[in-house]
């Protein structure tokens, strides 16, 4: 279908709650109920905890209430406790998460949708979705996770599920907060903002740092930390209350600067066990140098109280140079350092130059500037429209969005020597001799969703439709100034309905069973005839409420007819971005989440405890082969690599007016690093783990708050992951103090 093919696809609405039945929530508001949903603001999924209950697909979202029990920096700990979220970690400190709902594959959170208030965040979702960008958990007010069918609404990832995070909104009276911690490792954060809102207009502004010295050794001792800054400022114009025609225009601007001293070079499987915080000094030059700039242009027009349009024009612009170690040469014989540390034995001279126990020659260690620009740019419009019958809700909601983005890619490889545990530069290369080509896509998604409501049954057909145009413009790495005299150059076009049916039941108020079936999609790459991941996904589950015990239980299963993975430096490969057909694959688990007060409610203490459960099974039912170290040689019956079978999360809270105690742990069980089956072998193994976290609030009055965190309580030591070259820890026992006014 061409791209120009006139297509009206209809959508239905999420709402927050009807006037009609706003009494009868408020009596019951954590009983499962059948209530009409209406939407807050477009910019959310759900808006709260009510609504993502009463979703026909599973949901979850962490509340401001939550983020603030332990206000995490690392997005990996902030979602630990959500059932169906696995991840591995790479920095200890979640600068680049790699995250997977229901046994996505994981690698740089690359199949999923990520969005930050209802925008697509990742640098390049289409053209290049690896999440080498993240937004800060820190100045998030909400975080939004949607799996099952409703999920037709948010891609092109839909698959496994969206994340949504909502940034720190406007707020209604003159409000601010400064909040500062330091601790260990130098790590500290300073966070600040205010706002206000009149009766015609509304602004925020916020500024975050954070920075740390690390928490890994250099023999040279330099810093191996990282400092952020960021700066998020919104003014909002809109109608006078009593205007017939209400509307509002919100205008977001959001700046990010990072440098981190991060590398890719891991540990071999003895120095870790001896030194696991330790970094080879061939690494001490390696260093990100990454900026952010996002404009965001919100409007708002409620034609009545049941429709109402809401479009979004955005543009993202994210600029990295990821400074690293990727090869080493020894008499002329160059190795990829993945392959190195993975064989120490066989290429001891190569780690004798990598740990700096030799002087090296020139050019032996060859460091690579990943020097790229990535743009993301769309405008996307929402139309919800509800109405009422006897006995009968429907909402329908339609959505359309044009997006474009690119991916340039202009990269060169330094060489340098080795002396005296010192490196210095022996070979200044050509700007664009490594990598010299822009890789785009222009999409264009529409869905439609219609929710009908009938007594207590809800279901929510809904159909989405992307049309996709893939290029790739190669320059040629003798070509630094683009003339085009290497010019090559390729296409891939899909187009693809995406549909989705969810239903959910309520037996009575404490008790409701949902579920439903939908279409997974990922985009393939620009690789000319490449077919995209397609597989089709089931979910069954209850929500159930017993007295103080509340909880849900789902069933899942995604039956892959064509899994596709990457060629990503992160996961040990080449980093191309080539992707490759890995077959069919199958997908299945549990979820459980169950939340309890032990104390009754007209105590003056609350002591909730949260349990979090996720079984997960993968399997390959097809051979292959790849050159992909994440994934290897595969064999039908083989498991997929960093998705661990069991993983449960615990959190204990001690709830007072005056202050709080918070324990949190989370255990994580083994997984391999390569597709394989039965026993994994030792260097193929990443053992599992239970991390505890502490934190504690106290309440001086109702401005001033002294917090306490606590990362790894019990300093456990513990491998996270062997790409992408070697082991890597994760963060070792590490404590802050706090300050926050609030006014």
């Amino acid at each position: 279908m061409n791209i120009k093919t006139p297509l009206l696809l209809l959508t239905l609405s999420q709402l927050s709650l009807s006037l009609a039945q706003n009494k009868q929530a408020k009596l019951a508001k954590d009983s499962i109920q059948a209530l009409d949903e209406v939407i807050i603001n477009s910019n959310f999924i759900f808006g709260n905890k009510y609504v993502a209950k009463n979703r026909t697909g599973s949901a979850y979202y962490i509340s401001p209430k939550e983020l603030k029990k332990f206000n995490y920096t690392d997005i990996n700990r902030a979602l630990r406790a959500v059932p169906g979220v696995t991840f591995y970690e790479e920095d200890g400190f979640g600068l680049r998460p790699n995250i997977s709902l229901r046994g996505t594959s994981p690698e740089r959170s690359s199949k999923i949708t990520l969005m930050e208030d209802g925008v697509l965040i990742a640098p390049a979702p289409y053209s290049a979705p690896a999440a080498y960008y993240f937004p800060s958990v820190a100045r998030m007010q909400a975080i939004e996770i949607l799996k099952g069918s409703s999920q037709v609404q948010f891609g092109p990832f839909t698959t496994g599920g969206a994340i949504n995070m909502i940034s720190t909104q406007i707020p209604d009276t003159f409000s601010g907060q400064i909040r500062g911690n330091y601790g260990s490792f130098n790590t500290s954060q300073l966070h600040a903002r205010v706002g206000d809102s009149k009766p015609t207009m509304g602004y925020m502004v916020e500024f975050l740092n954070y920075n740390s010295d690390g928490f890994k050794n250099l023999p040279d001792n330099s810093n191996t930390g990282f400092d952020i800054n960021e700066a998020v400022a919104k003014f909002r114009v809109n109608s006078r209350p009593e205007a017939k025609l209400q509307q509002a225009l919100e205008v977001k601007f959001q700046y990010y600067d990072e440098v981190s001293n991060e590398t890719y070079l891991g540990l071999t499987e003895n120095d870790f066990a001896t030194s696991p915080y330790a970094r080879y000094a061939s690494s001490q030059l390696d260093q990100m140098n990454a900026d952010h700039l996002q404009l965001m242009l919100t409007h708002t027009l409620n034609l009545s109280q049941n429709f109402r349009v809401t479009t979004n024009g955005y543009y993202n612009r994210f600029t990295r140079n990821w400074y690293k170690l990727d090869d080493v040469i020894f008499n002329g014989d160059k190795q990829g350092i993945a392959n190195v540390v993975s064989n120490p034995d066989t290429f001891n001279n190569h780690m004798a130059i990598l740990r700096g126990d030799v002087d090296s020659s020139d050019d032996a260690l060859l460091v690579k500037a990943n020097n790229r620009i990535y743009i993301s740019k769309g405008l996307q419009t929402k139309l919800d429209y509800h109405w009422y019958g006897e006995n009968v809700f429907h909402d329908l909601e339609i959505g359309i969005r044009y997006h474009y983005d690119e991916e340039d890619r202009f990269q060169w490889e330094d060489g340098y020597n080795l002396v005296n545990g010192r490196m210095n530069l022996t070979l200044d290369a050509v700007e664009g001799s490594e990598a010299n080509r822009i890789s785009s896509a222009t999409a264009l998604a529409t869905y439609a969703m219609y929710k009908l409501k009938f007594d207590n049954l809800t279901l929510t057909p809904g159909l989405r439709y992307e049309n996709i145009r893939l290029q790739r413009d190669n320059f040629g790495t003798n070509d630094s100034n683009r003339t085009g005299t290497d010019l090559s150059s390729r296409e891939n076009e899909i187009d693809i309905f995406i549909p989705g049916m969810g239903f959910s039941y309520a037996i009575k108020n404490d008790i409701s069973i949902f579920g439903g079936i939908h279409k997974g999609f990922s985009p393939p790459s620009n690789q000319p005839g490449q077919k995209a991941e397609e597989s089709v996904n089931y979910e069954l589950g209850s929500r159930f409420a017993f007295g103080q015990l509340r909880g849900e239980l789902v069933w899942f299963y995604n039956d892959y007819s064509n899994l596709l993975g990457s060629d990503l430096a992160a996961t040990g490969g080449t980093g191309s971005l080539e992707q490759f057909n890995a077959g069919e694959v199958a997908v299945n688990g549990i979820e459980l989440l169950l939340n309890y007060d032990f104390l009754s409610a007209n105590s003056k203490f609350a002591l909730p405890v949260t349990f979090g459960y996720t079984l997960t099974n993968t399997e390959f039912l097809n051979s292959f082969g790849s050159n992909d170290d994440l994934w290897g040689e595969v064999n039908a019956g083989d498991q997929l690599p960093y998705i661990p079978k069991h993983q449960f999360n615990v959190m204990v809270s001690l709830e007072h007016d005056k202050y709080e105690l918070n324990l949190s742990g989370r255990y994580n069980g083994e997984f391999r690093t390569q597709a394989g089956s039965g026993t994994i072998p030792n260097d193929e193994l990443v053992a599992s783990n239970f991390i505890i976290d502490f934190s504690s609030r106290y309440h001086f009055n109702n401005h001033l708050t002294l917090s306490g965190n606590i990362i790894n309580l019990l300093d456990e030591v513990y491998a996270v992951s062997r790409v992408p070259a070697g082991l890597r820890p994760g963060h070792p026992f590490g404590a802050n103090l706090g300050l926050e006014y609030s006014f």
